[in-house]
């Protein structure tokens, strides 16, 4: 059984943070000209579409939106379920020679973008990959950092950082979890 700790992100917080995620992919890719946002899915769809109309708000354009299904790159797909649920990858454009910034919702392992950095290069040769996640928990297995982080948050490994969406969950906040059980 989990137990809410501690509220990291409230509703505004998380606002602001995509705010400023927006400010410094522009700022970084000088513009957003070659930009394609991709969000994994299941938070990391919803966190994308937001990040898209913070840039069309400040630059005046809206960046194409995919999103990335990774169950059948996950290298521990046989351990989670026997029957994984796989759901459709829906990407409109051709990532070849685009500036991709890949979405989730928190950083942890480095597994899952590990999954989806293949699952993208199987779709074609992007310019570059960068990341972007609304929390960073820490705790690496393997060399993988954001390029644009919402909300470090230090945790033990005992602790669970959950985010909850308004598209999904019909609330805002991101929130350390202790398993009780």
């Amino acid at each position: 059984m989990l137990n809410e700790k501690t509220v990291i992100l409230d509703a505004d917080g998380i606002r602001r943070a995509l705010t400023r995620i927006a400010h410094e992919i522009i700022e970084k890719n000088k513009g957003v000209n070659n930009v394609a946002l991709i969000g994994i899915r299941r938070r990391g769809v919803p966190l994308a579409e937001r990040l898209a109309k913070k840039i069309a708000e400040i630059e005046g354009r809206y960046v194409p939106i995919g999103i990335l299904d990774i169950t059948l790159y996950r290298d521990d797909l046989t351990t989670i379920t026997h029957q994984p649920v796989i759901h459709k990858t829906e990407i409109a454009f051709a990532v070849n020679n685009k500036v991709i910034v890949l979405v989730d919702d928190v950083l942890f392992t480095g597994r899952t973008i590990r999954a989806a950095l293949d699952a993208i290069i199987d779709l074609g040769r992007p310019e570059a990959i960068q990341l972007a996640v609304l929390a960073d928990r820490g705790h690496r297995e393997l060399p993988i950092r954001a390029d644009y982080v919402g909300k470090n948050v230090p945790t033990s490994k005992k602790e669970i950082v959950s985010v909850y969406l308004t598209e999904l969950d019909k609330k805002d906040k991101v929130v350390i979890e202790v398993d009780t059980a």
